[in-house]
C-alpha cells in the first residue's frame, strides 16, 4: 500500500486521445461511483487514478493504493479490511484496513483482475452496502472510500472465463476510462522525450540537455513502445547516461538493455518481421498517415480472419479487447463488416 500525494508528476500530452482522456478523467472525477481505468502496462494507470482523487471533492481525504497482485489472499484480505488483534497466528495486535483509512476518501485496487473469487465477494459487499467485518472480529463497520479499479486485464474476457464475477465487475464499471497507449498518442512522444531527458540531464548533474539528433527522432516516433510511457523513459535515460559525450545531442538509443548498445539494425519498423528485408519504402513519406495505414490493415485483416468477432480479432493480434475497440474508435473502422 503506498499513501498518495499531491506531489504527483504532471500528465504530459496534448494530443487528441489523450486530451479525450483528461475531459472524461475530469468528468468522472465529479463522481463517487466506482471507476475503472484500465490501459496497457507503463500507460500511467497510477496517475489517472491519482488525478480522479485529486479532482474530486475528496481531494483533502485520504488516498490509498493496494496492489493487489503483490500479496496473497490471506494479505489481501487482513491489508483491505483489516484484523482483530489474535485473528490468525502472529496478530498481536489489531490491524485497521484500507477501507477503513480511506473513508471518505478513495481507495485505488491495482492489477484488480488478480483478486480470488471469496475476496471478489466480500468486495462487492462494501461497494454495495458500505460494510464489512475485520477478520477475526464480529463488529460491522462502515466505510465511505471511493473505489477505483485499474488493470490491464480484459474483465469482459474473465468473467466469460468464470475468474470474475459478473456482479463485481457491474458496480465497478459505473464508468471506464480507457488510458490510451503511447502508439495511439504519436504527438506527445517526443514532447514526453524531451520531458524525461531535460529531468534525467538535472539528475546526473550536466549543465545542459543538447537534444535528440533528426534520426534519434525519427527512431523515437517509428518505435512503437509495447511497455508505453514507461518504456519511452527508460530507454530515453537508459541511452542519456550512457553517453560518451555529454554536451552533444543524444544521436543513439538503447531500446533493448540485454543487447549491443545503439545498434543499428535494433532499430524499429513499420513492417511486419518477415516482411522487413522484402521492400524498402521510398522516401519522403508521411511517416503518420503510413504507420495508420499498416494498423488499419492490420485489423481489417484479423476482423475478418476472426469473422468479426472482436474478442478473436484482438487475440489475434496481441491486444486486450478494450484497446482493439479504442483502435476501431480511433480509426473509424466498421465493427461487423458491414
Amino acid at each position: 500500500m503506498s499513501v498518495g500525494n499531491p506531489d504527483l508528476p504532471a500528465l504530459i500530452g496534448e494530443s487528441p486521445a489523450f486530451v479525450e482522456m483528461l475531459e472524461h478523467v475530469s468528468l468522472a472525477a465529479r463522481m463517487t461511483k466506482p471507476v475503472l481505468v484500465i490501459g496497457e502496462r507503463g500507460t500511467g494507470k497510477e496517475l489517472i487514478a491519482a488525478r480522479l482523487h485529486y479532482l474530486s471533492e475528496r481531494w483533502e481525504q485520504r488516498l490509498l493504493r493496494v496492489n493487489c497482485a503483490a500479496l496473497t489472499e490471506t494479505l489481501l484480505e487482513s491489508e483491505l479490511f483489516g484484523h482483530e488483534a489474535g485473528a490468525f497466528t502472529g496478530a498481536a495486535k489489531a490491524h485497521i484496513g484500507c477501507f477503513e483509512q480511506a473513508d471518505g476518501g478513495t481507495l485505488v485496487l491495482d492489477e484488480l483482475g488478480t483478486i480470488p473469487a471469496r475476496m471478489q465477494e466480500k468486495i462487492l459487499r462494501v461497494i454495495e452496502y458500505g460494510e464489512f467485518r475485520r477478520v477475526g472480529g464480529s463488529k460491522t463497520l462502515r466505510s465511505d472510500a471511493r473505489i477505483v479499479g485499474s488493470t490491464n486485464e480484459n474483465l469482459p474476457a474473465l468473467v466469460d472465463q468464470g475468474a470474475f464475477r459478473a456482479d463485481l465487475l457491474d458496480r465497478l464499471a459505473f464508468d471506464v476510462i480507457r488510458v490510451p497507449p503511447l502508439r495511439e498518442r504519436p504527438e506527445d512522444i517526443l514532447t514526453l522525450a524531451q520531458h524525461f531527458a531535460v529531468n534525467m540531464t538535472a539528475e546526473l548533474q550536466r549543465a545542459f540537455f543538447a537534444g535528440f539528433t533528426t534520426a534519434v527522432e525519427s527512431q523515437l516516433l517509428a518505435q512503437q513502445w509495447p511497455g508505453n510511457v514507461r518504456e519511452l523513459k527508460n530507454t530515453v535515460e537508459r541511452s542519456l547516461y550512457r553517453m560518451t559525450d555529454p554536451e552533444a545531442p543524444l544521436e543513439a538509443l538503447i531500446f533493448d538493455p540485454f543487447g549491443d548498445a545503439g545498434d543499428a539494425d535494433a532499430s524499429p519498423s513499420v513492417m511486419a518481421p518477415g516482411e522487413r528485408d522484402a521492400e524498402k519504402p521510398s522516401m519522403p513519406m508521411d511517416f503518420r498517415s503510413a504507420v495508420s495505414d499498416y494498423e488499419i490493415s492490420l485489423i481489417e485483416a484479423a476482423l475478418e480472419a476472426a469473422q468479426f468477432r472482436q474478442t478473436a480479432a484482438a487475440e489475434m493480434l496481441g491486444l486486450s479487447y478494450h484497446q482493439l475497440r479504442g483502435l476501431l474508435k480511433k480509426y473509424s473502422l466498421p465493427r461487423n463488416g458491414q
